[in-house]
């Protein structure tokens, strides 16, 4: 038996399964307190310790968001196309993307203050103005800039504007255009070189572990990670899929469509995409979940149009409400809150389902609030995080029903998509597997995710 293991240094827990590469079994799992206070590899090797499987470490497999994971800002020429265009390209590329410019640079400061790991510089369509692109590069480059750039813009400025970054001591990584023409979008070479840059410049960077042995294992962010796996999966099923991991800070929603050969967004649609919903989380952004709950009409002075985790579609009463937010407000307090009966748990799940689907409905209908994203053919919708894994069965599945039966929210809901949780955390593994052993990969997702 030759085994793998699988890795997700997370920012609050280290979760590792043992992988069999012959058939894609899960033969052990284990989990640990991310130790980022120390040194990740504390717990990361104590969570594989205590699976019981010795696995030789040429073939562990890590991925990580610890440390605020990737930090990604975007440069870009006009807000609506090709900063928008930088802006899916980051996310799909695992990244949170924390500063989003459009035009000419007048200052850094923003820049700055915003903290990122990586800088996407982008602008121009292949040909077209690098006017803007130029300037940007030139005031970085003035700036004595030092955090690592990705150059995705007009491909006929490219080069020289590389040779100037890279002049004045500014890391540049050249790759193609994200949007070499309006309503075309091409993300894999910018995703590749933002991975690339992660894992050369940034997770040694960020002092999460001494030494060379924690990057050395790292071959991907986490949503990376995550959103190859979802990609294997979709190819396996051969359908579109959805995919709503609730966490404790975000609700990250990712989806894999067949392309329908549409031209109407400027910026290019993302047909394998992730949203990330920075307010909507189980802890963290608890009471940002119900004050976004609201704005959508599922609580409060109206009943509610989405059913609840017992599938209840009546109105929730002021008095309910008010109990929610303060439970809400207790676990934004204290973040490491547990429930430890079931009436606390009936509220996780409560708040879990209302991040889900306001989560998804901004997902479907987009930046601009039109539906964006067709989702009705959607075969699967997988749910992920640690409320649904830790969930029975029955109650992880109502609160997938949320989404599946929110016909209010002015998306395409999926038509006959079924409802499946990622119990064993295989979405990142079969992610951080495809490159070496696909056979694995798509071996362990139908065991886990698709089944008979």
């Amino acid at each position: 038996m030759t085994l793998a293991l699988c890795a997700d240094v997370g920012s609050t827990y280290t979760k590792v399964i043992v992988v069999d590469l012959h058939d894609g079994a899960v033969v052990a799992a284990a989990d640990h307190p991310t130790t980022a206070a120390t040194d990740v590899l504390h717990g990361l090797d104590a969570a594989a310790a205590a699976t019981g499987v010795t696995v030789p470490s040429s073939r562990w497999y890590v991925c990580s968001s610890a440390g605020g994971g990737l930090r990604l800002a975007v440069i870009g020429y006009e807000a609506l196309v090709t900063a928008q265009a930088g802006h899916r390209v980051g996310l799909s590329a695992g990244a949170r993307v924390v500063h989003v410019s459009a035009g000419p640079l007048a200052s850094l400061a923003p820049l700055r203050a915003a903290r990122p790991d990586v800088v996407l510089l982008v602008g121009g369509t292949d040909g077209g103005d690098a006017a803007v692109l130029a300037h940007n590069a030139e005031r970085l480059a003035r700036g004595r800039w030092r955090v690592p750039v990705v150059l995705a813009g007009n491909a006929d400025a490219r080069p020289a504007l590389s040779a100037l970054l890279s002049g004045a001591g500014v890391p540049v990584v050249a790759t193609e255009n994200v949007l070499p023409r309006i309503g075309v979008l091409e993300p894999g070479p910018a995703r590749s070189a933002i991975r690339d840059v992660f894992l050369t410049h940034v997770i040694g960077g960020k002092r999460l572990s001494k030494g060379r042995r924690f990057p050395s294992l790292v071959r991907a962010a986490t949503p990376d990670a995550v959103l190859t796996g979802v990609e294997t999966l979709a190819d396996h099923v051969g359908g579109d899929l959805l995919v709503v991991d609730v966490g404790g800070a975000t609700t990250d929603v990712y989806s894999v469509l067949t392309p329908d050969g549409r031209a109407d967004d400027v910026a290019g649609t993302l047909w394998r995409a992730r949203t990330v919903e920075g307010d909507l989380g189980m802890r963290w952004t608890a009471p940002d979940v119900l004050a976004a709950a609201s704005a959508e009409r599922l609580l409060g002075d109206g009943p509610s149009t989405s059913p609840g985790p017992r599938g209840d579609k009546r109105g929730v009463d002021r008095d309910g409400t008010a109990a929610l937010r303060a439970a809400a407000a207790l676990r934004a307090a204290t973040p490491g809150f547990v429930p430890t009966d079931d009436a606390e748990r009936a509220v996780d799940r409560r708040i879990a389902a209302l991040a889900a689907t306001v989560a998804v409905r901004r997902h479907a209908r987009g930046p601009a609030g039109r539906v964006a994203r067709d989702l009705r053919d959607a075969r699967l919708l997988v749910g992920s995080g640690g409320v649904l894994r830790h969930a029975a069965p029955g109650e992880a599945k109502e609160v997938l029903d949320a989404v599946l039966t929110d016909h209010a929210g002015g998306w395409l809901v999926p038509r006959a998509a079924n409802p499946v949780v990622d119990r064993s955390y295989v979405l990142a593994a079969a992610g951080l597997l495809a490159a070496d052993h696909p056979a694995t990969a798509r071996a362990l997702l139908d065991r886990h995710l698709v089944g008979p």
